[in-house]
C-alpha cells in the first residue's frame, strides 16, 4: 500500500496517524516531489468512477492559478493525468493505492470500511 502526502497537510498527517493506529504498513511518498504515476493515476480513475476531477485538489492554489474550474471540463482524460503527472500539488490527497482500491481524501469511515 502507497500513500502520497505533503507534510504541510492536516488531513494527510490524520490519515497516516490513522494507519499507525491501525497497525497497517504502507509506504508514504512525497506528492509534490514524486506525484502518483500515470498507471495509479488511471487505476484511481476507476476507483472514482470516472470522474476525473475527483483526483484533483480544487482547494489548492495551483487548480486556482491554472483556472482548472474552467479548462477542466474540456481536457481529456489524457490530458488531465498529464497535468497531474507534472505537477504533483494538483493531486488530491492523501492519495493511498494498492492493488485491489484506491482512496482520495481522507474520511475515516470510508477508509475504515475500506481497509477493514
Amino acid at each position: 500500500m502507497k500513500i502520497y502526502t505533503y507534510t504541510k497537510c492536516s488531513s494527510c498527517k490524520r490519515a497516516t496517524q490513522w494507519l499507525d493506529a491501525q497497525g497497517m504498513t504502507y509506504e508514504e511518498l512525497p506528492i509534490r516531489e514524486t506525484p502518483p504515476s500515470v498507471l495509479e493515476l488511471e487505476q484511481m480513475l476507476t476507483h472514482c468512477e470516472g470522474d476525473v476531477r475527483k483526483l484533483f485538489n480544487t482547494s489548492g492554489l495551483d487548480y486556482r492559478e491554472l483556472n482548472l474550474k474552467a479548462s477542466l471540463p474540456s481536457m481529456s482524460t489524457g490530458e488531465a493525468i498529464a497535468l497531474l503527472v507534472s505537477r504533483g500539488n494538483l493531486v488530491k490527497r492523501p492519495f493511498l493505492i494498492t492493488d485491489s482500491f484506491g482512496l482520495v481524501g481522507f474520511k475515516e469511515e470510508t477508509w475504515a470500511s475500506a481497509l477493514s
